[in-house]
């Protein structure tokens, strides 16, 4: 592995809540290792506040936490990008703009909470969970002994943590 951090762009339609969530949470884990990075095909333009208090709530500091637009990310003066993770199926079917350094591209799909109904407490719960998923998955990514993007397997273990539940 390179001394560099390995620079992740996670991506979400609005990049209000799931992206914004991960954003914060690899940044915090991986610290100098991870360098992370969210936006959106669509953004809404300000986190999701239940995202904030769930990022709060797991001890992490989201007080810079934007909603941006993925253009941020393929211009010339752009962070060249190792990693490219989609967390919701529209934008993992939507035409992406061009990443500078080609960087791998993985889906690992999760239902939005931002979708969810109900009181504050069951809006908050979906928030929780979805956090919790994010946290494993990010878990699991952390612990990759190498992340050579251009190793089969590592390629392989990045597309199935989109399966840890």
């Amino acid at each position: 592995m390179s001394t560099h951090p390995f620079t992740v762009l996670i991506l979400c339609t609005g990049n209000s809540a799931r992206s914004i969530m991960a954003e914060f949470s690899l940044n915090e884990r991986g610290a100098g290792r991870f360098r992370a990075f969210s936006a959106g095909s669509r953004p809404t333009g300000a986190p999701n506040p239940f995202a904030v208090a769930q990022l709060r709530a797991a001890g992490i500091d989201a007080s810079g936490a934007r909603s941006k637009s993925w253009d941020e990310f393929a211009g010339p003066d752009a962070p060249a990008l190792d990693l490219v993770v989609t967390l919701c199926d529209s934008t993992a079917s939507e035409t992406c703009p061009y990443w500078p350094g080609a960087p791998l591209t993985v889906h690992w799909g999760l239902p939005d909470p931002a979708a969810a109904t109900g009181s504050d407490a069951e809006i908050a719960q979906a928030f929780k969970a979805a956090f919790g998923v994010i946290d494993r998955r990010l878990s699991a990514l952390c612990v990759l002994p190498s992340l050579d993007v251009r190793d089969p397997q590592v390629k392989r273990a990045l597309q199935q943590i989109g399966a840890i539940t």
